[in-house]
């Protein structure tokens, strides 16, 4: 019997769910918006229902707990989402359908996927940013995705102020001292009074984006060494920011890093998800494949 994977790509603005296969095609999805969690989990466990899985995959915006070993787990904690603040995400999936599940941040999910399918395919180390009405970051490090104390809240990351930038910043816990406070879409529409695809390619607004962007990835070249970057979500659907980034990336580490990927292949090196828009509903799909295999070994 072919093997079914349900995958569910829970994102704070809209919830994607599919059902795919062992090689990561989607075979069937469906989207709506997130909304409270009896209503998004209900519309999520109607989809399911016609559908036969051996396991599935949850990649879901955050903070969450990933520890299995907490009272918690499987829980949405810390988030200002009207709702979702201590819902147990995963303990309502696992009542409904009794099979193994991957459960993950969203970029930790998208991370996975695009190191099996897509623009990391075959390494081992990489990095994986959205940038949209959050900043996240997953992390794949040696093959194994990061978790520890929590798990990588790299949207958080404190940068440097642009010395022409006033705004005050949007993050509710640092205002605009960290990546996403200054960088994040809501910052770039509250800052401009226009969202970002509204702004023509040379306003000075891409000019600060790039500034707090490239900051975080010098910092994770300098702590992670990822073999590769990407940078998907909805701001980065503006294309004409990658070389903005990778100019910057390149001027803020000064010649320190002396690695090809960055000296003279950084078009290679910090790029654009391979997967596209399906980078993290793939990513959920292989999450349900790994916990499948644990379950099998």
């Amino acid at each position: 019997m072919t093997v079914r994977i349900g995958a569910i790509e829970a994102g704070g603005t809209k919830f994607v769910c599919g059902i795919g296969d062992e090689k990561g095609q989607i075979l069937e999805r469906v989207s709506f918006p997130t909304e409270a969690p009896d209503v998004t989990l209900a519309r999520t466990i109607d989809f399911f229902r016609g559908h036969r899985v051996d396991a599935i995959g949850i990649g879901s915006f955050g903070p969450i707990d990933v520890n299995p070993e907490s009272p918690t787990y499987g829980y949405v904690t810390t988030t200002p989402k009207p709702g979702w603040n201590g819902f147990d995400f995963l303990g309502t999936m696992k009542r409904e359908f009794p099979v193994p599940y991957g459960w993950d941040t969203d970029v930790n999910a998208a991370v996975l996927g695009e190191a099996r399918w897509g623009a990391a395919r075959g390494l081992s180390t990489c990095v994986y940013y959205t940038i949209g009405t959050g900043v996240g970051v997953g992390v794949l490090a040696e093959g194994r995705l990061v978790h520890g104390l929590v798990h990588p809240e790299g949207g958080h990351v404190l940068v440097r102020r642009h010395p022409d930038d006033a705004f005050a910043g949007h993050c509710p816990y640092h205002g605009g001292n960290c990546l996403e406070g200054m960088a994040a879409g809501p910052a770039i529409e509250r800052r401009w009074g226009v969202k970002g695809h509204e702004l023509p390619a040379d306003h000075k607004a891409w000019e600060l984006e790039a500034w707090y962007l490239a900051q975080s990835v010098v910092s994770a070249v300098l702590l992670l060494s990822p073999q590769r970057v990407i940078m998907g979500g909805g701001v980065m659907k503006q294309a004409h920011l990658f070389p903005m980034i990778r100019k910057q990336v390149q001027t803020m580490l000064n010649g320190y890093v002396q690695a090809e990927a960055i000296t003279s292949r950084i078009d290679e090196y910090i790029v654009p998800p391979g997967l596209g828009d399906n980078a993290g509903l793939a990513g959920a799909l292989a999450l349900g494949i790994e916990a499948l295999g644990r379950q099998s070994g």
